[in-house]
């Protein structure tokens, strides 16, 4: 009959390793939920990108959300079309990257105030849980 070990297959306690990833991941939750994620993708006359002096000119103009979804349109038609239109495929997965990198990039993350007692509280449970689980997993 095989030995009974700890936690990932080691002499250190499985209680340890239970009570820490319950630390962990309650101050994980209690961190993340004091952060609010907003996204200002393209909005109104702020665009995703600018694009500046053509040749020889002084033009400017910016480049907004729905702008990048004309490319796309066309390269999906040119690919439902002829699918091995390649030009088709570059257009449309070149416009969706830029509509993925549009919005990560316009992506803003914000933490709500709180007191000093909560945020003790929140790290203790998330960084103490976090030692808890390497310590139960480390060999006695």
């Amino acid at each position: 009959m095989k030995k009974i070990e700890g936690a990932g297959g080691t002499s250190g306690g499985i209680g340890g390793f239970i009570a820490g990833a319950g630390m962990f991941f309650v101050g994980m939750y209690m961190l993340l939920n004091k952060i609010t994620v907003s996204n200002s993708f393209g909005a109104g006359s702020h665009g995703l990108y600018r694009v500046n002096h053509f040749v020889g000119t002084n033009f400017s103009f910016n480049v907004t959300s729905g702008m990048i979804f004309i490319p796309m349109i066309i390269g999906i038609i040119m690919i439902f079309y002829n699918g091995k239109s390649v030009f088709g495929w570059l257009l449309a997965g070149l416009s969706m990257a830029a509509l993925l990198f549009g919005v990560i990039a316009s992506t803003s993350i914000r933490m709500h105030s709180m007191s000093a007692f909560d945020a003790t509280v929140i790290f203790v449970l998330a960084f103490g849980g976090f030692g808890l689980l390497l310590r139960s997993i480390k060999a006695s």
